[in-house]
């Protein structure tokens, strides 16, 4: 009876091993990647024209941020106005406007064929936001050999823009992202005498999300009223290759453009 007893319980225990339990799948390490057949333009951006699309600034940013000092916490900042224009040289002037002076039409994008998009962009660097007023105009302006701001004026001055325009659109390869390689271009500053030098174009690589368009509906009727797509570009550059000689920065900063769009 003993012997019994001790048999039925060692086969007791075995089977609450959980041996027999088979464990979970592993997640699949490759990237599931759909790319459909979105062809988004702005053609002359007519108003109500729902084939052409419009950029809608005020939903729309481009933010910055790098570390204090190259070492602290992060200083952040937007830059207030900003523009998807390809600003030639006989456009850097002055314009006495309140909105936007040039049209945002340079961009196009085709979802499944990256060789069709590109996008042309500027920032009036006097315009950089970073809550602190003291800092925006201050030394955000000399730090970066810029100008102060002139109320009722959109200042595209060579001095007071930094520009991108892409060279290269491919897949990333693990996602359904974008690799964009793309040409900055900003003044150089140059310290030893105090002032600006001719601009110098960069070379960076950046990563482009694209957010899918969707349907804005009407809340009781369920109508469609407009549709809404977006596009997220980062990207980093070293301001040492520009010659900016603030000790209060880092090298790095980091640039993130929230770029949204609507067809209204």
């Amino acid at each position: 009876m003993i012997f019994l007893v001790l048999i039925s319980g060692y086969g007791y225990i075995a089977s609450c091993t959980h041996d027999d339990i088979v464990p979970p799948a592993q997640a699949n390490p490759t990237p599931v990647i759909t790319h459909e057949d979105a062809v988004l333009l702005p053609g002359l951006m007519t108003s109500g024209d729902t084939t052409q699309w419009k950029l809608d600034k005020v939903h729309s940013s481009v933010l910055w941020s790098t570390p204090y000092v190259g070492a602290a916490g992060l200083l952040t900042g937007r830059f207030n106005q900003f523009g998807m224009h390809d600003v030639t040289n006989d456009k850097k002037i002055k314009y006495y406007v309140t909105g936007q002076p040039l049209k945002d039409s340079s961009w196009a994008f085709y979802e499944n064929d990256p060789t069709k998009i590109f996008f042309n962009g500027y920032v009036q660097i006097n315009t950089s936001n970073t809550g602190e007023p003291g800092r925006d105009g201050g030394c955000n302006v000399s730090g970066m050999g810029t100008v102060p701001i002139q109320t009722g004026v959109q200042n595209l001055e060579s001095r007071n823009l930094a520009q991108i325009k892409t060279t290269k659109v491919e897949f990333d390869a693990m996602s359904n992202d974008y690799i964009v390689t793309l040409n900055l271009t900003w003044h150089g500053y140059d310290t030893s005498a105090a002032a600006l030098a001719n601009p110098i174009t960069q070379s960076v690589v950046g990563r482009l999300k694209y957010i899918k368009k969707a349907a804005i509906k009407d809340a009781i009727t369920g109508d469609v009223l407009y549709s809404v797509f977006g596009l997220q570009l980062t990207f980093q550059f070293n301001c040492r290759d520009f010659g900016i000689p603030s000790t209060s920065i880092a090298d790095v900063i980091g640039i993130e453009c929230n770029m949204n769009f609507n067809n209204k």
